[in-house]
């Protein structure tokens, strides 16, 4: 990796001018906000929290190593979008970036399956942050509260991102913290202070694979780490309001991945090594088994304070979504490509963000828990759609940046992998169709609808998105840059006093 010399980078505002747009954005984010905003996306504490018991279930203590498996995977994901970020720090993160290294209708499949996998995530944590809140203040969890709680969570959410780019950052940083004590903090308290089995645990399978052999098992465990690491992506998304984007955003992702890696194995192992009745949980006789870990290690008032900071990370992750959606829905309207365009991509004169997309961002979502108060079925394939449209969206980026390079794309932004840009990329797409073949493989043992949910639900988004596609014709009707990577990269290194390159012919 290399970093391009102070004086060689392009100024804010002079570089988003090359990439054909103006500034309309407080550049108030720094660093730590950037990074605080795709760590509490991400949320270690969230993912952890939701999947221990279907992980150990599954594949018993081993399943851990999900975890360190699929950082790796996604760590390279993130030095493949650390370049193209690099060189187009613009808003909406995966829409422009398969735009301009691909083409518009690429890029609007690419945006439909994100935008619709973005909504139900921000559906999904709400639904689930509602019983955290509910257990707080003591209140029965039912159908109802659930319903009237999450769309609390969304409105308080939606107000916070009202305000402004400041206090979305105030707050990232006030969930940073949260996440780090309740998995960092209480993982290593539970491994120094609580542990009731040996670290030979994790090597342990505890059965689970019966009488036939464990990779089978294995793999099924997966979801252990596929579910945890996304959402280092948002980083990009508010590329816009971050000073000196093209550098910052790319260590910020990094150090999501990272710092994410690192707090979910405390997390995980702390609960593990902790767990007073650990068989029955792998048995499954023990369906969630955190409350009685944090009941037996911490006692009544240490499992409230942790259940403060469990909301507040559930708080900020919500907060964090929104504002991601909310950039690409306007960095998708910005370009065109949406009904209602013009409106989609009105920015707020006083907070300087954009208010109506922040309002689709928080109704659609409050839409769908109506949906799941009448049909709580829903619940599970919404969440399992949504991981799987974020990889494949993920994939079409990755794909699109490999493309290019076999073109002869040499990114021009200041983050650079250098000569070894081909072998991450193609390393990373390796990974990435590894994840969704895990990810969209059917399950067995139950109706067809059930083993075919996810794929079903992928299908449908797919299958409307192209239909609008080529009915509607979104792409006729935009005017924005495509497919201008090398060009773009040879202009940067023109303005830059770098190597004059040729812009390529396409």
């Amino acid at each position: 990796m290399s970093a391009t010399p102070p004086e060689a980078r392009l100024a804010d505002d002079e570089h988003l001018s090359v990439l054909g747009y103006e500034g309309k954005f407080d550049r108030s984010m720094s660093l730590w906000a950037n990074f605080a905003l795709g760590f509490t996306y991400l949320s270690p504490l969230v993912g952890v929290y939701s999947l221990l018991a279907l992980a150990l279930s599954t594949g018993g203590p081993p399943s851990i190593w999900w975890i360190v498996i699929v950082a790796c995977g996604q760590l390279l994901v993130s030095l493949v979008f650390g370049e193209v970020v690099s060189q187009y720090p613009i808003h909406g993160g995966v829409y422009p970036w398969a735009r301009r290294l691909w083409g518009r209708r690429y890029a609007w499949m690419a945006a439909w399956v994100y935008i619709w996998a973005m909504i139900v995530t921000i559906t999904s944590v709400a639904e689930f942050g509602a019983g955290f809140i509910t257990s707080l203040f003591g209140i029965e969890l039912t159908p109802e509260t659930t319903l009237f709680t999450g769309l609390g969570l969304l409105l308080f959410a939606l107000a916070i991102n009202f305000s402004g780019t400041k206090w979305l950052a105030r707050i990232a940083r006030i969930g940073l913290a949260a996440e780090l004590v309740g998995v960092i903090g209480l993982g290593l308290y539970l491994l120094l202070f609580q542990r009731k089995h040996e670290f030979s645990v994790f090597f342990d399978t505890m059965g689970t694979e019966g009488d036939g052999s464990y990779l089978p098992v294995f793999l099924a465990s997966a979801l252990a780490g596929l579910f945890l690491f996304y959402g280092f992506e948002a980083c990009g998304d508010v590329a816009e309001e971050v000073e000196d984007p093209a550098r910052r955003i790319p260590r910020a992702m990094m150090m999501t991945i990272l710092v994410g890696a690192v707090s979910a194995l405390f997390s995980f192992a702390g609960y593990v090594l902790a767990a007073p009745d650990l068989e029955g949980i792998v048995s499954g006789e023990i369906a969630d088994p955190i409350p009685a870990i944090l009941e037996s290690t911490l006692g009544t008032v240490g499992a409230k304070v942790f259940l403060v900071v469990t909301v507040l990370a559930f708080v900020s992750c919500v907060l964090s979504l929104q504002a991601a959606a909310s950039r690409l829905l306007y960095s998708f309207a910005r370009d065109g490509m949406l009904p209602g365009h013009t409106w989609l991509s009105k920015v707020s004169e006083r907070s300087k963000v954009p208010t109506n997309a922040l309002i689709v961002a928080c109704t659609v979502p409050a839409l769908i828990c109506v949906l799941i108060y009448f049909n709580d079925g829903l619940l599970v394939p919404v969440t399992s759609f949504a991981i799987l449209g974020i990889y494949v969206a993920f994939q079409m980026v990755v794909l699109a940046a490999l493309r290019q390079r076999f073109k002869g794309w040499k990114p021009a932004g200041p983050f650079s992998l250098g000569g070894l840009g081909v072998v991450v990329n193609v390393a990373a797409l390796a990974y990435g169709v590894f994840a969704i073949i895990l990810l969209a493989k059917p399950d067995s043992g139950g109706t067809f609808f059930q083993n075919y949910v996810v794929l079903i639900g992928l299908a449908v988004v797919l299958v409307s998105g192209l239909l609008y596609l080529f009915i509607a014709r979104p792409d006729r009707k935009s005017t924005a840059p495509e497919g201008d990577a090398r060009e773009v990269a040879a202009e940067i290194r023109r303005r830059t006093g770098r190597v004059e390159v040729q812009a390529p012919r396409r």
